[in-house]
């Protein structure tokens, strides 16, 4: 059982190994938990899980592996003996409930006397609409169940209240790596983007140098000065606006703060779509105020990185056709413009909103991506953090 769960977490790439698997085998041998899944379930994440980010997709393996089992009963009881399992139920009982059982024909007709009761229960839940079921996953227990005394030979139960599984609450997911992010997630993956250099005048204290030249200088305290370090990476930001990206205006909005904070030199600008022979800054005078692409080319160099934002999803004829842009006549296809942009910028990124997953079954966002030379990235904490290791390369 535990091989096929070990297998389950490594296919939902939990990064769970031999060894803490041997540690889950150590504290079942101990007894820390029996024949009670919730525990198991707490017991087993402690174990296999080292790392927070992974709780989702350990909770996600689990229900899948655990799907539909309540507790560990029905597994333990293929591997213990049915006699053991006997004296440990009859330790369990006062003598006067011994007695009792054997004066109702024993352990095997009390066992089905507790079976056709609760087949008969089942049978007048669903007569009610399954109103009964409900209710017990809520875990409000019929009050005339619950009492003692009611159950076959006066032994009594209880029904046992169950709430929803835990591990089907998800309640970790925000600390996914694959999921959306905040400002400041953001920041701290943009944050590989970064190149060094101390230019500028000198407004600093070098200390080594003035210790250096101090001592040379016979004690004589010798202040030495030199430029500010700062990030030198030039960053080119286009950004989609308008139709489909209006679902992701939020997360769009998180990145361009983001950005505006951590990136010194950058410069951003609109299209809609795709790229084609012009741009703009401003979107409330996009059709009076249009910037050329060509002027975007002879003004940036090719030491700025290029990062496209945008869902990519369109027809495929707005990037393969001239005449194809929603919006107004293009002379040339999209994709010469994008090839243009291959041609005078030696890195770029396309950053895309919509989940990964979704992209295959988007023509555009294949094209888009092939264009790209493969360099697509979803906006997640892991892809912002590899695409911008791309560009630092």
């Amino acid at each position: 059982m535990l091989i096929n769960f070990f297998l389950t977490l490594r296919k939902y790439e939990v990064p769970v190994t031999i060894r803490e698997l041997l540690d889950l085998i150590r504290a079942l041998r101990h007894r820390l938990v029996y024949a009670d899944i919730d525990d198991f379930y707490l017991v087993s994440r402690a174990c296999l899980v080292k790392d927070e980010t992974q709780y989702d997709k350990f909770d996600r393996a689990f229900g899948t592996y655990f799907k539909g089992l309540d507790d560990l009963s029905g597994l333990l009881a293929s591997l213990i003996p049915d006699e053991w399992l006997r004296r440990e139920f009859e330790k369990a009982l006062t003598p006067e409930e011994l007695e009792k059982i054997n004066s109702l024909g024993g352990l095997e007709k009390l066992i089905e006397a507790f079976r056709k009761a609760r087949e008969e229960l089942e049978k007048q839940q669903a007569g009610q609409g399954g109103q009964g079921e409900r209710d017990g996953e809520e875990g409000d227990g019929d009050e005339e169940n619950d009492r003692p005394g009611n159950g076959p030979g006066g032994m009594g139960r209880r029904r046992k209240k169950r709430a929803r599984k835990v591990w089907d609450q998800r309640q970790y997911r925000n600390l996914d790596d694959s999921v959306e992010i905040g400002t400041r997630n953001i920041k701290m993956a943009l944050r590989r983007l970064r190149k060094f250099a101390r230019t500028g005048k000198d407004e600093e204290l070098d200390m080594d140098n003035t210790i250096r030249s101090t001592a040379h200088n016979g004690g004589m305290l010798d202040i030495r000065m030199r430029p500010e370090r700062k990030n030198t990476v030039k960053v080119l930001l286009l950004l989609d606006i308008g139709g489909s990206m209006d679902a992701h205006v939020r997360v769009c909005e998180e990145l361009f703060s983001a950005t505006r904070t951590e990136l010194k030199h950058m410069e951003s600008y609109y299209f809609h779509n795709f790229i084609y022979e012009s741009v703009w800054k401003d979107n409330l005078r996009r059709m009076s105020e249009r910037i050329p692409t060509w002027e975007i080319f002879n003004k940036y160099h090719r030491d700025y990185k290029v990062v496209f934002v945008g869902d990519a999803t369109m027809a495929p004829y707005e990037i393969t056709h001239a005449g194809g842009s929603v919006e107004h006549w293009n002379e040339e296809p999209g994709v010469a413009w994008m090839e243009r942009f291959q041609d005078n910028y030696d890195r770029m990124v396309w950053i895309n909103p919509t989940p990964q997953e979704t992209w295959e079954y988007s023509t555009s966002v294949g094209m888009t991506r092939d264009l790209m030379n493969g360099q697509m990235y979803p906006l997640t904490i892991r892809g912002l953090e590899e695409g911008m290791a791309y560009l630092s390369k």
